[in-house]
């Protein structure tokens, strides 16, 4: 054999070698395999809390434990990127993190370590010195997460409550809208300024007129209240809404109406 054939000969098979040894395209820090849900910890726990805040959906700490405030920002992101909203990261959650955000593996365990307050990822540049402790920044420290936003056991239980007996029944977006009712009247200087003082005002709601604000609220409409209070509004900022099908007064249809949920238009 000739030396040029065995030159061509030998090219494609050290092609082959070479990629081999060159691995995967996909990043070395990139998820495994495994679903993770909350409870989970570490390093896919530290990439989904870093990734989720480098585009501003988490602003704990990056500590590697998947807990409820781990598990509310991934519910928030996957109902933004049209993901089946169930708080669970699978392929399709972890492909849409890669895709939208970057993850710089040396870098935050490089923070994490300096101390494990570490919450500042993304939107910055990271040549120089960071801040990486809530103390250093200007950053307040995140409220408790089963009291999100200052909200009590009993107004969470209260709200839960509202939307069990209004929108039970209703499809999961449209029972997180009413909870965002409640809360865009708290907001509103036209209604009362807490949860009790929205929910029990005068004509205000039919469950409370019914009685049907005190029966026991089931786990969906729980969690359609702190979705609500995590900041999801399918509402789209509605101090309003009414069942078209049985609504008798003339005022409420004369509202600007915003859109229909299930058997509910939310207006303004």
């Amino acid at each position: 054999m000739n030396q040029k054939k065995f030159k061509l000969m030998i090219l494609p098979l050290l092609v082959v070698v070479g990629m081999s040894f060159l691995g995967p395209s996909k990043p070395a820090e990139a998820f495994t395999n495994q679903v993770i849900q909350q409870g989970a910890v570490g390093e896919d726990v530290i990439e989904l809390q870093a990734r989720l805040q480098y585009i501003g959906f988490y602003n704990g700490d990056i500590d590697g434990v998947f807990g409820w405030r781990t598990y509310w920002a991934t519910r928030n992101f996957q109902y933004e990127f049209g993901i089946k909203v169930d708080g669970f990261v699978g392929e399709k959650t972890k492909r849409a993190l890669e895709r939208a955000t970057e993850y710089d593996q040396s870098y935050v365990q490089e923070q994490r370590n300096k101390g494990k307050k570490f919450t500042h990822y993304g939107g910055q540049d990271r040549g120089g010195e960071q801040q990486t402790t809530n103390e250093e920044s200007s950053t307040p420290t995140p409220t408790a997460v089963n009291v999100p936003k200052g909200f009590s056991q009993n107004d969470i239980r209260l709200m839960a409550q509202a939307v069990y007996g209004e929108a039970r029944g209703e499809p999961y977006e449209g029972q997180v809208a009413v909870a965002a009712v409640i809360l865009n009247r708290i907001e509103s200087s036209t209604f009362p300024d807490t949860i009790s003082g929205v929910v029990f005002e005068p004509l205000a709601f039919t469950a409370v007129a019914d009685g049907q604000i005190y029966m026991e609220p089931n786990e969906t409409a729980k969690e359609a209240v702190l979705d609500a209070i995590n900041g999801w509004d399918p509402s789209g900022g509605a101090t309003y809404y009414f069942n078209p099908d049985t609504a008798t007064s003339d005022w409420i249809w004369g509202r600007p109406q915003i859109k229909r949920i299930g058997k509910h238009i939310f207006c303004n």
